[in-house]
């Protein structure tokens, strides 16, 4: 999946002629926080609500201070690229541009969401185990073989560094929601287990917290 694959049908640029008003009116009804000015299909820059705000209404987008348009990304960067620079500029939106850098569109942040929220695996039912280690302290293949002996598989992971810290979180998610013997196993190879979640903890939590509102309305 690349940029241009996840471009927004809905999201118009503003021009420099748009006023404040509009500016903030389409934020409000896209709820996102920063639009792409564009002058002949050419992105000038970024206009944020925090700088919107601190003008008068009627002020023209070109008489208000935006952001350089390097924060953009190519029409074909794979969507792990779209997804830095929104987490690196905490952008709502990302604008996307062509070989000669003219505006194609947007990449919204929640459209980048809803994307991973219904891939790589977070649909299907299964179970979480998180493993503490290093960069260095740790080989996929070798986690994967260790749940492979028990009967089970690995259909998704990501790494996650610690700041100020050598350590390193493994995230994976089996295709098991009894994982007992994996946390077991995993742990006769000197893993460090860091925290685990199955489904039906989340159900059960789910329906312990549902009774109590219950209770409370009861009452």
């Amino acid at each position: 999946m690349i940029a241009k694959d996840l471009i927004s049908d809905n999201i118009l640029p503003l021009i420099p002629d748009d006023n404040v008003t509009q500016a903030l009116s389409m934020m409000s009804v896209y709820h996102i926080k920063h639009l792409p000015v564009v002058k002949d299909d050419i992105l000038l820059g970024i206009l944020s609500e925090e700088n919107a705000t601190t003008v008068d209404p009627m002020t023209k987008v070109r008489d208000i201070k935006i952001s350089s348009s390097y924060i953009y990304v190519s029409a074909d960067d794979h969507i792990f690229e779209v997804l830095s620079r929104l987490a690196e500029n905490k952008m709502t939106i990302v604008p996307v541009v062509d070989t000669q850098e003219r505006f194609l569109g947007v990449v919204m942040q929640e459209d980048l969401i809803n994307f991973f929220a219904n891939t790589f695996s977070f649909k299907e039912s299964g179970s979480i185990i998180v493993i503490e280690t290093t960069r260095k302290g740790y080989s996929l293949s070798e986690v994967a073989r260790v749940i492979e002996l028990e009967n089970a598989a690995i259909i998704a992971s990501f790494i996650t560094s610690l700041h100020e810290s050598e350590a390193t979180l493994l995230t994976i998610k089996v295709n098991q929601q009894e994982i007992s013997d994996i946390l077991s196993a995993l742990e006769r190879y000197d893993y460090k287990i860091k925290a685990s979640f199955t489904e039906e903890e989340y159900v059960d939590d789910l329906k312990d917290r549902y009774d109590q509102l219950m209770r409370y309305l009861d009452v």
